[in-house]
């Protein structure tokens, strides 16, 4: 192989959300809830919800698009693309084939990777070493998922946390003198998985009447677990790689943590002894869009100027599974 071991960076970011805004106020009307109860409890807002019709790969490829356009190269020029999602338009074929043949990536070849809100993690490590390796030179890494299409939307419990959205980002080659990503830690436990699951739909409960009736096709979540774990596990596994690479969270310009919890964000941040103002947040207008969160967070932060070539940035996730991770990068552009 050639240029054994180069580093990756992240060379663009794109995101798109749909038009559709669904308001707490809105939710009001059809679920038992409240806008203040909401915002106290979660810190959303307001979400974004698909069109009929409007399904995961086409998030997926809006988002990729403006990553392209952004970084001026054509869909052929891609090598790979890697879709993080739990909401594939189907089983099969892979949403990453989908958006293959719809954005014209001709030269590519892709697959989906399944880790819920840890998915983006988990996907750009895994891209990140095709880079690493020397086999590609463009790979295309993208969070995308429509939580709308398994909601239980008379469970106030789970349905007002969750909208639709999607991120990507582009993997190329750092140039010499450009550290891109530095490190990551990921980890899983699947004693977590009775925590926060969808029980319908796979080979141990096919689709029929009866799991429809019992809405196994739904997010089942236990918060109170999940919140616990979800502290601990993105503020221990951030500190332990920052102390892996003698840095401190005075070093980082910017912290990007998945966006389930306004409460989990500023408690793992606590925890971190990280001031907010490091913090990347958008939950309350999004909510929770499950593996799209990070990148839709980077591609804002990049938008928005927030992040300067050279800055130090960290994500952070923790989702079903149990999964969780951080990744240790340097802003390249």
């Amino acid at each position: 192989m050639k240029n054994c071991l180069r580093q990756a960076k992240i060379s663009a970011t794109g995101m798109y959300v749909p038009d559709h805004r669904l308001s707490n106020v809105d939710l009001e009307k059809t679920v038992d809830t409240s806008d203040q109860w909401i915002r106290s409890r979660t810190g959303i807002v307001e979400r974004r919800i698909v069109a009929n019709g409007q399904a995961c790969s086409h998030l997926a490829v809006e988002a990729l698009r403006r990553a392209l356009e952004l970084r001026g190269l054509a869909a052929t020029d891609l090598d790979l693309i890697i879709v993080a999602t739990v909401t594939p338009d189907m089983f099969f074929p892979s949403t990453a084939c989908l958006i293959q043949e719809r954005i014209g990536a001709t030269k590519a070849w892709g697959f989906d990777l399944s880790a819920a809100c840890s998915g983006f993690l988990y996907a750009l490590s895994t891209g990140a070493q095709f880079i690493q390796t020397g086999t590609h030179r463009r790979v295309a890494v993208i969070g995308a998922d429509v939580m709308t299409s398994i909601l239980d939307f008379k469970d106030r419990a789970t349905c007002v946390l969750f909208g639709d959205g999607a991120g990507a980002v582009l993997l190329e080659p750092a140039e010499a003198g450009e550290e891109g990503i530095i490190d990551c830690l990921l980890r899983s436990d699947g004693a977590g998985g009775r925590y926060l699951n969808m029980p319908g739909g796979g080979s141990l409960h096919p689709a029929s009447a009866e799991t429809v009736a019992q809405n196994m096709h739904c997010v089942h979540q236990d918060g109170a677990q999940v919140f616990k774990f979800a502290i601990r596990g993105m503020a221990d596994i951030s500190s332990e790689l920052l102390k892996k690479w003698n840095y401190s969270v005075d070093d980082l310009a910017l912290y990007v943590p998945h966006q389930a919890n306004i409460r989990i964000i500023d408690a793992a941040a606590e925890r971190l002894g990280l001031d907010r103002s490091k913090v990347a947040i958008n939950i309350d207008r999004y909510a929770n869009t499950t593996a799209a969160t990070i990148p839709i967070c980077l591609a804002e932060a990049q938008a928005d100027q927030r992040v300067k070539k050279g800055d130090l940035v960290m994500l952070a996730s923790f989702g079903a599974g149990f999964t969780w991770g951080s990744i240790l990068l340097r802003w390249t552009m």
